[in-house]
């Protein structure tokens, strides 16, 4: 059965023509202010990495320090591109200054003129970078596509290169639900949902952002009347830490979804807050995840953008005292894999 192309379009209604981003109507005033752009990168189509957990632990939550060094050097060329990028982007939507948004326009355009992260992956762990870097500067480059930065024959390479990874996650997703790989249904899928609802709207997609949605609802549905997700309590010390890790995904999906029309906090009678409920619960107690995940969890000292930077949109829209406080207390709201700062 195909995971969600042949069905996804008919779970919600159709979305706005052209579809949006939760930025776009949002206008930045341009200013001067100065940016210190680094030097062009570039990098190559293939990736080759592999993951870092132990290969004995089914847990997949017990890091191996060895495969981590691994993982950190064939990785950290690749994310530092993309961090810089996000980084830039954000300059420009905080500040206005037309230097950062070129500085980031400048970058996406060498990567989709070059077809960078386009080719070969070496295993799964590459295609979850792909993905990861990939979704983020395509929300990078939706912060930044109002400015006319990019010619239109730029935003025609940009939006193929786009469009060319999205048609890799989609069968890497495929492929794996095929063939009854866990990953096709957690976390993973709601990550690559994201990637390719940025990319269906950067490229005006719907195919795209038909599968992306699709993948909120297969997580949304999962959720169950506790809150919890099957698939991330069973992650042993790190329940919590997936629970949270795949809710920001989700609230990112469900903002693109309003942004175009679809009622997505309803989904299945609003599931999605219930989740929002337990997750943000265990920052304060873990008690019930290291009960349910028999494991004592794993908890930040400081809570940030990694645990609660999907929230500022959510609790706009539904306020929520306990997610407010540790939004207020926050040293940052940026998410790397989300883009860097959420809608405001």
């Amino acid at each position: 059965m195909t995971l969600l192309i042949a069905v996804a379009p008919a779970l919600f209604a159709a979305p706005t023509k052209p579809l949006r981003s939760p930025w776009d109507g949002r206008p930045v005033t341009v200013t001067e202010v100065a940016y210190a752009c680094p030097a062009i990168v570039h990098i190559a189509p293939d990736l080759v990495t592999d993951g870092f957990y132990r290969l004995d632990d089914p847990t997949h939550s017990i890091i191996d320090p060895v495969r981590q060094e691994a993982y950190r050097q064939s990785s950290e060329g690749v994310k530092s591109v993309g961090a810089e990028i996000v980084r830039a982007a954000d300059a420009y939507r905080t500040t206005g200054s037309k230097q950062a948004a070129q500085c980031a326009m400048n970058q996406i355009v060498t990567l989709a003129q070059e077809h960078s992260l386009a080719g070969k992956m070496s295993s799964s762990q590459a295609y979850y970078v792909q993905g990861w870097i990939a979704g983020a500067i395509a929300i990078a480059y939706l912060k930044i596509r109002e400015t006319g930065l990019a010619t239109p024959q730029q935003s025609e390479v940009i939006g193929a290169w786009l469009e060319s990874i999205g048609k890799q996650t989609v069968a890497y997703y495929e492929e794996h639900n095929r063939s009854g790989h866990g990953t096709s249904q957690n976390n993973h899928l709601y990550w690559a949902g994201v990637e390719l609802a940025a990319i269906g709207v950067a490229a005006d997609n719907p195919s795209d952002f038909s599968w992306a949605m699709g993948t909120y609802n297969i997580g949304v549905d999962k959720i169950q009347p506790d809150g919890t997700l099957p698939l991330e309590m069973a992650r042993g010390s790190r329940a919590l830490h997936y629970h949270l890790y795949a809710l920001a995904p989700l609230v990112l999906l469900a903002e693109f979804g309003e942004a175009n029309h679809i009622d997505s906090y309803a989904r299945a009678n609003g599931a999605i807050h219930r989740l929002v409920n337990i997750s943000v619960a265990g920052l304060h107690d873990p008690a019930p995840f290291a009960k349910a995940a028999k494991a004592q969890q794993e908890i930040p000292k400081t809570i940030s953008g990694d645990q609660i930077g999907w929230a500022p949109p959510y609790v706009r829209r539904f306020p929520n005292p306990a997610l407010e406080g540790f939004i207020k207390s926050a040293p940052s709201l940026s998410v790397f894999y989300l883009g860097g700062l959420p809608p405001g």
